[in-house]
């Protein structure tokens, strides 16, 4: 197996570059990556704004990036003539696809084959054990309705992947389709939608909420607040499989849970 020298710029991909066993390969990596301080790789600046320069000076066979946010990156990396692999998920079916997509970048195709097929198999395993719809008999309306925070200032109801995690949990996520960017809430259409449960996860904030971040809004809300890790749900990664255990075990009680490799 060769081994070619890869620049991770998302998070995302660096989560996904260690579920493959394949950290070994990354020559640098944004502030934002989950990753060791001493472990001697090159720090690229932070994931919104990377040191194009600094990357280039790699020499990298192929620099990993995510998000609309990082189209603009990506496009002036390739104006560098570095070899860039992009991807934009944006619902869980799409999260297998990018997994995919960085074992094939990094030259470890048949390792991103057995993580996405993994992944998949992990939620079909949640889907299975969690009771009611959407895979088995019964009222979908019956199942806990959940709001998920990505953001607290101003208060953003999660979109992307999260609605599709929360229903492969057994919950219902009606504030944003999904698929669709994140949006402001309005706490009127949170009192009326009968809360069961507020999953805070705000993304990449160096303030960490608690139970008495949502009380302390005044919004009159009757649900079981969590707080969880911001990666279990924000990251388009096998991290994101980890997190639909998570809100099974908050949302049902129910324990699924195995390696990411399978």
């Amino acid at each position: 197996m060769v081994n070619v020298r890869v620049v991770s710029l998302a998070p995302s991909a660096t989560a996904t570059l260690r579920a493959l066993g394949a950290a070994d390969l990354l020559v640098g990596a944004t502030h934002a990556c989950d990753l060791a301080r001493d472990d001697g790789l090159a720090r690229l600046g932070g994931w919104p704004n990377p040191d194009l320069d600094a990357v280039a000076a790699l020499e990298p066979d192929a620099v990993l990036t995510c998000d609309p946010l990082q189209r603009e990156t990506a496009s002036a990396l390739r104006e560098r003539d570095l070899p860039v692999a992009h991807t934009e998920p944006t619902r869980l079916s799409e999260v297998f696809a990018a997994v995919r997509s960085v074992g094939e970048a990094v030259g470890r195709p048949d390792a991103g084959a057995r993580l996405a097929r993994a992944s998949r198999e992990r939620v079909e395993r949640v889907r299975r054990a969690v009771p009611g719809p959407p895979d088995g008999p019964g009222d979908a309306d019956e199942r806990p309705v959940v709001y998920a925070e990505e953001w607290g200032d101003p208060p953003m109801a999660a979109g992307n992947w999260v609605p599709d995690a929360v229903a492969a949990a057994g919950g219902r996520c009606p504030f944003v389709a999904p698929g669709e960017r994140s949006a402001a809430v309005d706490p009127a259409a949170l009192r009326r939608a009968d809360l069961d449960h507020v999953v805070l996860h705000w993304c990449g904030d160096d303030r960490s909420p608690d139970a008495t971040t949502v009380a302390e809004r005044g919004w009159g809300l009757d649900a079981e607040v969590h707080v969880v890790d911001d990666s279990l749900l924000n990251q388009p990664s096998p991290r994101l499989i980890d997190g639909i255990e998570t809100l099974a075990g908050l949302l049902h009680g129910v324990e699924v849970g195995l390696d990411a490799t399978g």
